[in-house]
């Protein structure tokens, strides 16, 4: 069958954003102008993908709003004649058939997934987490499908990463098939002398419905939670799984420091302002850098 569906878990807390995640959803927080979420919907649509679930939680309300036609914001762009606003709006509201379904308790990722089994059916779908962005010139979900289609086995987009930072990730271990690995084991954050590859799961999958079997019969974490990691490491036992090094840029943006470091490369990449913000690093660079001034002991030409 082919990937009709996809489903974005975006019901957690973001406690790593506080304060800012205490009234705004974690999803909501812009890379530059677009907030995260945004960039996740694009991708998938730009898939070919159109039926697409979100499961929100508590506080979430903002992420439907933002994808629902605001009859204010529309009139005042047009009072104003910004032909460009209005069709940015236009084209945010008409991405794709967005579903929403709230997850009253966050009992984790596995248990987010298992709330979509009705909406699923008997069918495989996308899974992306919203705390991954990749820049790609085929969507990295487009990139998985594309193999499913050839494989029809659960697949996982992994990439390689430096050695300093297996102990972050999930890894993959398996064995080298063609262009995808088998996967035997799923470790997460596996200290660096006991990590079976530097082969890291990011946020993109295709998961075969069985998986919603494994996650009504697989116990909880130690945290108390669902975990959807231990689900597919589950099904990896009785049917294959596959993981695929994705072709792309991988930016996270769970964390204030990733978030940061995603948020200027991704403003560098911008025609209309990556020039201008370039110029400005530059020369903070320099200012940062500058002498003390006679003797002051402090900096000069502080920006």
């Amino acid at each position: 069958m082919k990937v009709r569906k996809a489903v974005i878990p975006a019901a957690g807390l973001g406690t790593r954003f506080l304060p800012a995640t205490k009234a705004l959803p974690k999803e909501m927080i812009p890379i530059v102008d677009k907030p995260a979420i945004q960039y996740i919907v694009e991708e998938i649509v730009e898939a070919g993908i159109e039926d697409i679930l979100i499961i929100t939680g508590r506080g979430k309300r903002a992420v439907e709003d933002h994808f629902d036609r605001s009859i204010e914001v529309h009139q005042s762009a047009e009072k104003k004649g910004d032909q460009a606003l209005l069709e940015t709006l236009e084209k945010i509201e008409k991405l794709a058939d967005i579903h929403y379904l709230r997850q009253k308790e966050t009992l984790g990722t596995g248990h987010a997934i298992l709330k979509a089994k009705n909406h699923i059916g008997n069918e495989p779908f996308a899974v992306l987490y919203g705390d991954d962005i990749v820049e790609s010139r085929i969507p990295c979900i487009g990139q998985l499908m594309a193999l499913y289609d050839k494989y029809n086995c659960s697949m996982l987009a992994v990439q390689e990463i430096p050695e300093e930072k297996i102990s972050s990730y999930g890894i993959v271990s398996g064995k080298r098939v063609n262009e995808v690995y088998l996967m035997d084991d799923l470790v997460e954050k596996p200290l660096i002398d006991k990590a079976p590859s530097n082969l890291a799961f990011l946020g993109r999958m295709i998961l075969e419905p069985e998986i919603f079997d494994v996650l009504e019969t697989i116990p909880r974490s130690k945290r108390g939670e669902l975990e959807l990691t231990d689900g597919i490491t589950a099904l990896a036992k009785a049917k294959a799984v596959y993981a695929y090094p994705i072709i792309g840029k991988w930016y996270t943006v769970g964390d204030p420091l990733s978030y940061l470091k995603t948020t200027v490369e991704v403003a560098l990449g911008r025609k209309d302002i990556g020039g201008d913000f370039k110029a400005y690093l530059i020369e903070l660079s320099r200012s940062l850098n500058a002498e003390p001034s006679h003797g002051s002991g402090k900096k000069t030409d502080k920006p």
